[in-house]
């Protein structure tokens, strides 16, 4: 039963954060993008 629990709760977690980088997706933000635009040789499209 406790490997049930661990398991859900690992899958919440993980859906969560898949769920912020989608959001973070949609409104421009990128996870390779640092706001380092001098050295971004535009691959994050901020230029």
């Amino acid at each position: 039963m406790g490997t049930v629990v661990i398991a859900l709760i690992l899958t919440g977690i993980v859906a969560w954060i898949v769920r912020g980088m989608i959001r973070d997706k949609k409104n421009g933000k990128s996870i390779r993008c640092g706001c380092n635009c001098k050295d971004c040789g535009g691959h994050c499209g901020m230029h």
